[in-house]
């Protein structure tokens, strides 16, 4: 198994909180983040319920002390990041070999967007600066800047499963003593590129989502940022608080099944959770809660039940969909979901899977419908599946 990695902080901005505290009192009060779109410029307003942050461009540049012409994916990722290092104590980490590994998936595609429409009105028209951090590295690269760290920085874009991807590389960076310290996760903003991209393959549902519900109709598109600070067993014992708990598995697989569906007999999500298992030396039966991918749309659902059946059955923990609160935010939803399951562990809870009506017919498992306390929590499973077949599983455990 290797040298124990331990999580020492934790950061999020999505459309239930503005930080961790926050988003844990929605829970608490089982309160979504869906509404119409009030700060994406799109002709879809009034017509479908997205998941934003609630805050202006300008909100966010005023909390962070930077500009506005820099771009909400890289707002959103540092004011979760700057949150994640305050949280481990970590404002210092000079004389640590110290790493960011970020995830997104739209990059700075928000400023170009802004770019080609007065572009293509005149091209006399529209800033070039706001095209200049359009790729997703320019994300990670701003957010490196602003928080300091220099030892090494690496940007991940697998799609849903990019910053599950990025946690779970953070880890290996440590445990072959590469890096002593590494900020892990992933930010992304909406923009009108994916939301008209994901209302092309009509798996948007236009009222709120119905995750695992046997009616569901699809997703809502959501946006946010988490991170995790991971450390070494030789950094953890120097900290002056309390960790949280321990990374002990992870498992990246790829079916190659479709280039935007999961396979319908679930091979990717079932190897990346098994092979999660292995890597913890835990059995299905260790498992005490799922934050199931859980996106809404007919097939991922099917296909991650299938998978879950396939692993669990008979014996199923409990599970649920927290995009059901946060909406989906793609290349930054396992970065969320890894804190929310973190949490999950800290305070023994699990998360309520909200408008779930109808079980699903061809399973014998239903998602929890409640916001529940005082659980045992010693293992959590999180999983994050992207397009492409690219399915990764995360186990965090008490420590």
């Amino acid at each position: 198994m290797g040298p124990e990695i331990y999580i020492a902080g934790i950061g999020a901005i999505t459309a239930i909180g503005n930080n961790v505290a926050q988003c844990l009192s929605s829970f608490e009060n089982e309160k979504a983040g869906m509404g119409d779109i009030a700060y994406l410029d799109t002709l879809h307003r009034h017509k479908m319920p997205v998941a934003e942050v609630k805050l202006s461009n300008k909100q966010l540049a005023e909390i962070t002390g930077i500009s506005t012409t820099i771009s909400r994916t890289t707002l959103l990722g540092l004011i979760a990041a700057k949150e994640a290092l305050s949280d481990a104590f970590m404002d210092d980490f000079s004389s640590l070999r110290t790493g960011f590994v970020s995830a997104n998936t739209v990059g700075g595609m928000d400023k170009s967007e802004d770019f080609f429409k007065d572009f293509v009105s005149d091209h006399r028209k529209g800033k070039l600066r706001n095209v200049f951090d359009h790729e997703c590295g320019c994300v990670t690269e701003a957010i490196a800047d602003q928080l300091g760290i220099r030892d090494y920085m690496t940007t991940i874009s697998t799609a849903c499963s990019s910053s599950a991807n990025a946690i779970s590389y953070g880890a290996r960076l440590i445990k072959n003593n590469l890096l002593d310290v590494v900020l892990a996760g992933g930010t992304d903003a909406l923009t009108k590129f994916t939301l008209n991209g994901f209302n092309t393959l009509m798996i948007l549902d236009k009222d709120y989502c119905r995750p695992f519900d046997e009616n569901r109709q699809g997703l809502n598109m959501g946006e946010g940022a988490g991170y995790v600070v991971l450390v070494s067993a030789e950094v953890a014992k120097t900290l002056s608080k309390e960790l949280y708990c321990k990374l002990s598995g992870y498992n990246n697989s790829n079916d190659a099944y479709h280039q935007t569906a999961s396979s319908p007999d679930g091979t990717g999500p079932y190897l990346a959770m098994r092979g999660a298992l292995v890597k913890s030396g835990l059995n299905p039966s260790n498992i005490d809660y799922i934050n199931l991918h859980g996106t809404g749309t007919p097939n991922n659902d099917a296909a991650e039940g299938t998978a879950v059946k396939r692993l669990f059955d008979p014996n199923y923990p409990p599970m649920s969909s927290t995009k059901s609160f946060t909406g989906h935010t793609l290349g930054a939803s396992g970065g969320i979901e890894a804190v929310f399951s973190i949490l999950a562990i800290k305070y023994g809870i699990i998360y309520p899977n909200l408008r779930f009506e109808t079980q699903m017919h061809e399973f014998s498992f239903a998602p929890e419908k409640r916001f529940l306390t005082g659980q045992t929590m010693n293992h959590v499973m999180s999983n994050s599946f992207g397009f492409g077949g690219n399915c990764t599983s995360l186990i965090f455990s008490r420590i």
